[in-house]
């Protein structure tokens, strides 16, 4: 595996991506007293930024591996971990020298260590816990989902209890944040998220060789393309519609999608690997069907909150991750915000991917709420997989609750 690491980025050296630096330390502020440096491993990207107690960005600095992982056409891990290795210090270098801030005027250090990819969760504690241990600081163990969901306390005030969705490409989920570390877990992906299962289509359709799609990331050349797609050329069953819950289910419609691809390829003479003439289309009609099935499912988590209590009329819906990028399904998801008296709040796209500022940003929450700050390492282990809180999907299923059908569905994710 080690000479498929080094064979892949021997030949890549040249053409990673570059360091993406930026400072959002407010000039002419005091500092708060407690600062947090945030350090994230999770998955294929490097990052690490010093935060204070007001919610000011001092410093940050992200190391991303997507054009590696573009050319090898997915993440393969051992690559990760070794672009991790390679990274990491540097990375946490930038951060603490654009912020201002030496290690000896942290209150803690906040890493990432549930849930993610074994061997990259792996290098970014091995880090921290060498830093804590060397500079005798607060280590703050962080999972991954709860980063995510809170970061919009970090860009708007924002009180709890609130309604999340995350969708990234390693995860979707709906839940209920009661409070720091406090989360209800509504549904979840019963297979695949539907990040993952974007970037499967688009490499299926070999957008990396279409002419407008050259450096995107699968999930964004779907989104490019269906812009200017018909989506009902091309009808997509949607799943677990017979299951009255707020799980997720992306594998099969995948599979459904493949299937259509490939009567497209012979209705057309082409062989695997060209490109479809109608496939902008078919990234319209994949998108299409995506977006209905996330706002079903949040539909009915809205609803069971309404009619359980758990959360206050005029409630706010917060989504986040890295789907939540995809400007088509946050149209929807404000629509179906709209239609229920919520409000719809998102971080800014690039607080949506992965980055060290949530990480820090959760440290300082922790930090406050006194939640999980250790002096001692002895026996801290990365978890690669790690619930988000209680599950109660369980008590939803047994709810029945009953969303509108699916043409009011339709309509809002159009």
């Amino acid at each position: 595996m080690h000479s498929i690491a080094n064979s892949v980025l021997r030949s890549l050296k040249h053409g990673r991506a570059a360091w993406l630096r930026s400072s959002s330390a407010r000039s002419g502020k005091q500092r708060s007293r407690r600062l947090v440096l945030g350090i994230e491993t999770s998955c294929d990207d490097t990052g690490a930024a010093v935060v204070d107690e007001a919610g000011c960005v001092l410093g940050e600095a992200l190391h991303c591996q997507k054009e590696v992982h573009l050319q090898t056409g997915g993440i393969i891990p051992v690559v990760a971990q070794q672009l991790h290795r390679e990274n990491i210090e540097r990375v946490v270098e930038e951060a603490l020298c654009a912020s201002g801030v030496s290690v000896a005027e942290l209150s803690a250090v906040a890493t990432t260590v549930k849930p993610g990819l074994a061997l990259s969760l792996g290098v970014g504690l091995h880090y921290s816990l060498s830093l804590v241990n060397r500079h005798q600081k607060p280590f703050i163990p962080i999972h991954h989902m709860e980063a995510h969901a809170l970061t919009i306390r970090l860009t708007h005030h924002l009180d709890f209890p609130f309604l999340v969705l995350l969708i990234s490409g390693g995860h979707c989920l709906l839940a209920v944040a009661q409070g720091v570390s406090d989360f209800l877990l509504l549904g979840q992906s019963i297979d695949i998220a539907p990040g993952d299962m974007l970037d499967k289509v688009a490499r299926r359709l070999s957008l990396r060789k279409h002419p407008e799609c050259h450096g995107m990331a699968g999930g964004k050349a779907i989104e490019h393309l269906a812009q200017t797609g018909n989506q009902e050329l091309l009808t997509l069953r949607l799943p677990m519609q017979q299951y009255r819950n707020c799980n997720f289910s992306f594998s099969g419609l995948q599979n459904l999608v493949h299937n259509a691809i490939g009567q497209k390829e012979k209705e057309e003479g082409i062989q695997e690997g060209e490109i479809l003439s109608c496939v902008k289309d078919v990234a319209a009609a994949v998108q299409h069907a995506v977006a209905v099935h996330i706002i079903q499912r949040t539909y009915r988590a809205m609803l069971f909150c309404i009619k359980t209590s758990i959360l206050p009329k005029n409630a706010t819906l917060v989504v986040s991750g890295g789907v939540a990028s995809n400007q088509y399904i946050r149209k929807a998801l404000q629509n179906l915000a709209d239609a229920n008296d919520f409000a719809l709040l998102c971080p800014p796209p690039r607080l949506c991917t992965d980055n060290g500022v949530m990480i820090a940003w959760n440290g300082i929450e922790r930090l406050r709420a006194g939640l999980g700050v250790l002096h001692s390492t002895a026996g801290i282990r990365y978890e690669p997989r790690a619930p988000l809180g209680i599950d109660i999907s369980k008590r939803v299923e047994e709810d029945s609750i009953k969303v509108p059908g699916l043409k009011k569905i339709r309509c809002l994710a159009s």
